[in-house]
């Protein structure tokens, strides 16, 4: 069975994409997808088959050094995050090949988002029609030497304010390949009767555990070497 037949993913997805087309009629403009719940362990947790998705505009973008007021959040937290840049369309069904040279850069993103309700099997549509409690994301630089969606020699230093918290060298361990990622999502989105599209990009899961965000809220950077930086500060007013 796809993850599409899911009868919760499914109220959940037509309900999402249904406030994804409210939302581009009212201005706002589309520049992505982003990909949720790839983490095998998450996976088993929701009874689910393969990751899920939630869109993306430009109200959501943010350039890196920004600064995010979290007054009146639940529970924000940040997710060090692999951006992948599309240059061509990426249809339903496409190969591994297509889906290579449809890459056309790879870079460091932080997703924010502000989890009010954590995802349960039971409220997986519910999540979903929520667009999977996105709020924010921000962007680093874009490597197009890295087209195709080249990880080697790359590794990721996560640092709240000058202190590492984390590292890793292993992008993929937490989220999974991410050609295979873009073409289980130009699939998914298909079933929807939505596409990828040649300009936009796909944060593709939280590399590292995510970071939940306490008082006094603190600087967050993601260095990705040798690709760039990418950072956020955070204020509760």
């Amino acid at each position: 069975m796809n993850v599409w037949d899911d009868p919760r993913v499914l109220r959940g997805l037509e309900k999402q994409l249904a406030w994804r087309r409210e939302r581009l009629a009212a201005g706002e403009k589309a520049v992505g997808w982003k990909m949720a719940f790839g983490a095998p362990a998450i996976m088993q947790r929701l009874g689910i088959s393969a990751p899920l998705a939630g869109f993306l505009t430009d109200r959501a973008r943010l350039e890196s050094g920004a600064t995010v007021s979290l007054r009146g959040w639940t529970k924000p937290v940040a997710e060090p995050e692999l951006a992948v840049y599309l240059g061509k369309d990426l249809p339903v069904g496409a190969g591994r090949d297509a889906t290579v040279g449809a890459i056309a850069a790879i870079g460091p993103a932080i997703e924010l988002v502000d989890i009010a309700r954590a995802a349960e099997p039971e409220t997986l549509d519910l999540t979903l029609a929520g667009n999977i409690s996105q709020r924010h994301v921000v962007l680093g630089p874009a490597d197009r030497g890295r087209a195709g969606a080249d990880l080697a020699g790359l590794h990721a230093r996560i640092f709240r304010g000058d202190a590492e918290i984390a590292k890793t060298s292993d992008l993929t361990a937490n989220t999974g390949d991410p050609v295979e990622l873009l073409r289980h999502l130009a699939d998914l989105l298909a079933a929807f009767g939505e596409r990828l599209c040649a300009g936009e990009f796909i944060i593709t899961g939280s590399v590292v555990p995510p970071i939940f965000l306490e008082r006094p809220y603190e600087a967050i950077r993601f260095d990705l070497d040798s690709v760039g930086s990418v950072s956020v500060r955070f204020s509760g007013s």
